[in-house]
């Protein structure tokens, strides 16, 4: 990568970052009545509906002590990590069984809980953040705890056990977790729940007969031959590979790297949109018709995953096929999602590259995988110029680069 594409693509995640995102966000979403954000916000960032998802205030929590910690000691970002924990401490548990809401009103009022532990995991990595820039040890042990829970939470069956299945997501998210928890709080356990998760990812999910990450498979790893068992989500699987190539980096683990690359090649071949570019949502495995009527929509966050991966792989390997899929992504995702009127990024294309949806944000879309991955791109590019001083500007987001 030479410097000049290297000083603008450190510039437009940077910039954009601090500039852009963060400014949306605060400026629209922060809810200064009841503390937390509500994330359902038109393109314009007026309010579309009040209700908070709690995925979404862990995530916006994380976001606030994640730049604090690794940015600039900024005391608003701080002070809004601060209150968003506040809301979930009063609002996001159930007090009879200890687990987190997923839906609740403005106010804290809950509306629902699913099956599985994502509001804890992604609780535990925002208390861990907290922690780190306070020193509080209460934010610890709470971040520990909700991690544990996490990771050894059963969910009841979604199905009858005719067919019992299992899903890449929570060991992909176990990896992610542990290595935020290992950053924040030095946790102990870290290292052995991520080669666990790995070990799981490897031995269930990575299909080499076939050159595939599956999504879905039955408990012993085998391949289920129906709409839910041949579904695939690239942008998913890729999500999980740069997870496994930081790892791989950080302990400097060849067979890691080796292994993150494997599925990113993969999931790259099947998910990328050879007709009008970007990541497909879903694809079938054997390549037949898929179930989902959004299957070929093109949502943000798989951009987001595979910008990062694409980035990654490439400082880690050198290898220039990856700057080539990196610069494609890239190109494609800031021509397309950016809104250039009132900032921040859309959330839903169609296939050709239309707005579907003038949203920002709803229960599922918020300020978490867009500005996570300005941050994480940001600091990969830092680290492949470590010399070199960059000092933030109105941002400038140049679609060519």
């Amino acid at each position: 990568m030479n410097e000049t594409r290297r000083d603008k693509l450190l510039t437009t995640y940077r910039d954009g970052l601090l500039n852009d995102t963060l400014p949306f966000w605060l400026t629209h979403a922060v809810d200064r009545e009841h503390g937390g954000i509500m994330t359902s916000v038109h393109q314009d960032g007026s309010i579309v509906d009040t209700d908070k998802g709690i995925w979404q205030q862990g995530r916006f929590a994380w976001l606030m002590g994640e730049i604090f910690n690794n940015v600039e000691k900024r005391s608003d970002w701080l002070g809004e990590a601060e209150r968003t924990i506040a809301f979930l401490d009063q609002h996001g548990f159930d007090r009879s069984d200890g687990r987190m809401w997923f839906h609740v009103t403005r106010d804290g009022q809950p509306i629902r809980k699913r099956r599985y532990a994502f509001s804890e995991s992604f609780a535990a990595i925002a208390y861990g953040e907290l922690a780190q820039a306070t020193g509080g040890q209460r934010y610890a042990e709470i971040a520990r705890e909700l991690f544990l829970r996490f990771v050894q939470h059963k969910p009841e069956p979604k199905f009858t056990d005719v067919r019992p299945t299992r899903g890449i997501g929570v060991p992909m998210i176990t990896i992610n977790t542990a290595q935020q928890l290992r950053d924040s709080i030095d946790l102990p356990e870290a290292n052995q729940w991520i080669d666990q998760a790995i070990d799981t990812i490897r031995q269930y999910h990575v299909h080499e007969d076939i050159q595939c990450v599956m999504e879905t498979v039955s408990p012993d790893g085998k391949r289920l031959d129906h709409f839910d068992g041949r579904l695939l989500n690239p942008g998913h699987a890729i999500e999980g590979a740069w997870f496994i190539l930081w790892e791989g980096r950080y302990r400097q683990d060849q067979e890691l790297i080796q292994l993150g690359c494997q599925m990113l090649d993969w999931m790259w071949q099947r998910g990328w949109d050879n007709e009008y570019g970007g990541m497909l949502y879903f694809v079938d495995v054997n390549r037949l018709p898929v179930q989902e009527y959004w299957h070929d929509m093109k949502f943000w966050w798989p951009q987001n995953e595979t910008i990062i991966a694409t980035l990654l792989a490439f400082a880690i390997t050198g290898d220039p096929k990856y700057e080539a899929w990196h610069q494609q992504i890239h190109n494609y995702a800031y021509k397309h999602f950016p809104d250039t009127s009132h900032g921040e990024w859309f959330g839903y294309l169609h296939r050709d590259g239309r707005v579907s949806s003038p949203l920002k944000g709803n229960l599922w879309k918020g300020p978490f995988h867009f500005p996570r991955m300005q941050l994480t791109c940001w600091k990969i590019l830092e680290s492949l110029c470590p010399s070199s001083s960059h000092e933030p500007h109105q941002a400038a987001v140049d679609p060519s680069i």
